[in-house]
């Protein structure tokens, strides 16, 4: 029996394994939502299948597949030429680090902007908050819990006011809605300004609590306003919102 104590692993050892782990994650991350997916599930498929071929002794099934895995490599490559190269040419540029996520961020604040310009155009409140570093599993629990990317449609059909998810907040983790329909805390420190509707309210008390970043669309006015740190800033214009999206929150994705 092998003793714990006689198991020394290097820091060569952590190295290694780290480095095979990311790996792992990076291409993971690389097919995750594509077609590549349904291939990879047929071959781990074909694995369990060749895995139990040799243990019931099924030779000439067994035969097939020891040489078909013998061409694991190639096949690889066939079936996934396209995404090989993709993801080299982005390790080239760098983008396979730095430029997918900026550009993911981007999408995600521009789809944003452009919703809350439209709801402010109309006049229809809505109050959207943007999740960062601490969890707002809480506010999650207290409305509707999804999960759809976030979209300009998306937005204007939740707060449409026909609809009955329209009176809450939503939440945004990454690109994703996670939930609509929420319920916020309202801030005390500004329960005296006539100029602060609840929306305002909610706003500034879910940022005060948290590091969230809310935006909110005053239905009175038409005006966009953004709040973090307890602190409202507004009314916005559609480059100002932007800039400030990507600063407080976008960057930090």
């Amino acid at each position: 029996m092998i003793s714990l104590a006689m198991v020394q692993v290097s820091w060569r050892d952590l190295l290694d394994m780290a480095l095979v782990a990311y790996v792992f994650y990076r291409a993971i991350m690389l097919v995750k939502g594509t077609r590549a997916v349904a291939v990879i599930h047929g071959m781990i498929l074909v694995a369990v299948v060749y895995y139990l071929a040799g243990e019931l002794g099924l030779s000439t099934l067994y035969w097939l597949l020891t040489n078909f895995i013998g061409s694991f490599f190639l096949v690889i490559i066939v079936l996934f030429q396209t995404d090989i190269r993709k993801a080299l040419a982005r390790m080239g540029t760098g983008a396979l680090w730095r430029g997918a996520r900026k550009a993911h961020a981007e999408e995600t604040v521009e789809e944003l902007v452009v919703s809350a310009m439209r709801l402010a155009k109309t006049k229809t409140g809505a109050l959207i908050v943007l999740q960062k570093h601490i969890p707002l599993g809480d506010v999650i629990a207290r409305g509707m819990e999804l999960s759809a990317k976030v979209s300009r449609e998306l937005l204007l059909t939740v707060f449409n006011t026909s609809t009955p998810l329209h009176d809450g907040a939503v939440v945004v983790q990454g690109d994703k809605v996670v939930a609509v329909a929420c319920i916020l805390p309202l801030s005390t420190a500004v329960r005296d300004d006539p100029s602060m509707g609840t929306r305002h309210r909610a706003a500034i008390g879910v940022t005060e609590e948290t590091d969230a970043v809310a935006v909110v669309v005053s239905e009175e006015r038409g005006q966009v306003s953004i709040a973090c740190g307890g602190k409202l800033e507004g009314p916005l214009g559609e480059d100002a919102l932007r800039q400030s999206l990507l600063e407080l929150w976008g960057r930090r994705l």
